[in-house]
């Protein structure tokens, strides 16, 4: 049996650690603000099978929260890592029933290598596409947009989370907002999403499928200045690098960060449900 014993006492304080992240996401680097202005612009100067490119992605991201589309990950390599932190747990082999009784901790150790294992790919994907300037640009959007995606979704099935289920799919795309929203958009997402579990509020969260589109505009708008860098040739290996390396791992801090926050917040129910204001045991079988 894999037991799990946490006290109330330490999800309330990695409770409080999320919070006190959410609270230093209420603002903006002066360059984030900067990188917002000179879209209209960027938007003037792209090339058409650039901008034939962006609509790809919008049509890509319908198709990935109605069936998973081409984006949709395999949840198999990521249970192997977990395994291979468990085996001196009772068990050795964790699957989908299994993973949402796994020690927060642990959670926290699997997706955190998940991250810096993103980011370097994004690193040198970034690179590569950033060789040809503007010409590679319209490689780099779509491929950018699938890495954010996947990592979001390794970030669900770490925290114990099915990315397959389209509501579930539904609060990766809010992560993916999250992380390219201002002031004001992250906060009316954490709003958003503090709801997403209360059964009062599902027909609420069903309908904000229909306002996805909105997403990939934000997501596209965040590029802003910072893509002029990378449309030239040979210097847009430096640029495509840190750019595409710093977008990574800034969207998959935000589905680290939103994912634990679900876990912990639902753990503190099971507690208060159970009656017991000591500690949570939650049991499953071993395989």
């Amino acid at each position: 049996m894999l037991r799990l014993k946490e006290s109330r006492e330490t999800l309330v304080t990695a409770l409080r650690e999320v919070e006190a992240w959410e609270k230093d996401q209420n603002d903006l680097w002066f360059w984030e603000k900067l990188g917002r202005l000179p879209f209209v612009l960027l938007d003037r100067i792209t090339p058409a099978f650039v901008q034939e490119k962006l609509g790809k992605a919008v049509d890509e991201m319908a198709a990935f929260l109605e069936t998973g589309g081409t984006y949709l990950v395999q949840d198999e390599p990521i249970y192997k890592r977990f395994g291979k932190r468990l085996e001196g747990q009772g068990t050795s082999v964790i699957g989908k029933e299994e993973i949402a009784a796994v020690p927060l901790t642990i959670m926290n150790d699997v997706a955190m290598e998940l991250k810096d294992s993103r980011a370097n790919f994004a690193t040198v994907q970034g690179a590569t596409t950033g060789f040809g300037g503007i010409f590679t640009l319209a490689i780099d959007i779509p491929l950018l947009m699938g890495t954010s995606l996947k990592v979001l979704q390794e970030m669900a099935l770490a925290y114990g989370y099915r990315p397959e289920e389209k509501r579930e799919r539904l609060f990766v795309v809010k992560c993916l907002q999250f992380a390219s929203s201002d002031i004001v958009g992250k906060k009316a997402i954490l709003a958003e999403l503090s709801r997403f579990d209360d059964p009062n509020a599902q027909r609420e969260v069903m309908a904000q499928l229909q306002g996805w589109r909105e997403v990939v505009v934000t997501y596209t708008e965040n590029y802003g200045w910072k893509k002029l860098f990378q449309m030239v040739p040979i210097a847009g290996i430096l640029f495509g690098a840190y750019l595409n390396r710093s977008t990574v791992q800034d969207v998959a801090e935000a589905g680290m960060m939103l994912y634990r926050k679900r876990r912990i917040l639902e753990r503190l129910r099971e507690s208060e449900k159970s009656g017991k204001s000591g500690e949570i045991t939650e049991t499953t079988p071993q395989q």
